[in-house]
């Protein structure tokens, strides 16, 4: 009998285990403050207007972080809210890698680890990006100090209503189809070679980033540190992945966050 079966069962489970390990210990430095300088639950509102919220806490007084720390936690947050949707691609890929090679190992888990490698390093690139944004809404003082949220009901409503468009948008669902269909996605884009899965890796990653990049700015209106609105913008990324009728969540999410871009300029 052959022993592909238990030996592929053993490494996915090595694979599951190590990403959930990393997930696990990007929360936990969310919850820290990833580096931010002040600790999460003083950074955690349930406010649907931020920007009146913002008001009230202009007073309060915040270490401010270095580029640096600010991209550290940018990262962190990125691996914490991305790495679960990375988990259906890397099963498959496992299984596919010893499909293909009869069996043996070919590069067990470190394939896997490449592949993941190379989709976390593409949402650095988002972290660098989205420092960058951060320090510019500081320094036009449209983002508050304290709690790193909107302080404009313009700019929030902006944001909401664009997000909102995009999740009706041909390229939304086109970058989605990508992003949702791990077994179509190998067939069409699998990599050989030694850093096939880093590329592969990198290219999933770009599909996923056009599919969420917009719902990763609504944390500059809801506000960059809060556990809160992570979580849930983490709840809907998955579920847009996992939930077979992927339009009908698109179209909700986008018809909710226009409705709350309308309720924002009118509060």
């Amino acid at each position: 009998m052959s022993r592909f079966p238990g030996a592929l069962v053993r490494e996915r489970a090595i694979v599951g285990a190590a990403l959930l390990a990393l997930c696990a210990m990007a929360w936990w430095q969310l919850w820290r403050g990833a580096g931010a300088g002040v600790s999460t639950a003083q950074m955690t509102r349930w406010a649907l207007f931020p920007h009146r919220a913002a008001e009230l806490m202009d007073g309060m007084a915040m270490p401010t972080a270095s580029p640096f720390a600010s991209l550290a936690m940018w990262w962190v947050m990125m691996v914490a809210m991305m790495t679960p949707s990375a988990l259906p691609l890397v099963m498959l890929h496992r299984r596919v890698m010893r499909k293909s090679s009869g069996g043996g190992a070919s590069g067990g888990v470190y394939a896997s680890a490449g592949l993941v490698l190379g989709y976390l390093w593409v949402w650095m690139g988002f972290a660098v990006l989205a420092t960058a944004m951060q320090w510019i809404l500081e320094q036009t003082h449209l983002l508050a100090q304290m709690g790193m949220s909107s302080r404009s009901a313009w700019l929030s409503a902006a944001v909401l209503a664009a997000a909102g468009a995009y999740q009706f948008s041909r390229f939304k669902r086109n970058c989605l189809r990508h992003c949702a269909s791990p077994a179509q996605f190998m067939v069409e884009h699998r990599r050989t070679g030694r850093l096939g899965p880093v590329r592969l890796g990198m290219h999933h990653g770009a599909w996923c980033v056009g599919c969420c990049w917009l719902l990763m700015a609504l944390l500059f209106v809801v506000g960059v540190m809060n556990l809160i609105w992570i979580a849930i913008l983490s709840a809907l990324v998955l579920l847009e992945k996992l939930v077979p009728d992927v339009p009908m969540v698109q179209r909700s999410s986008g018809a909710l966050l226009f409705a709350w871009s309308v309720a924002t300029l009118l509060a």
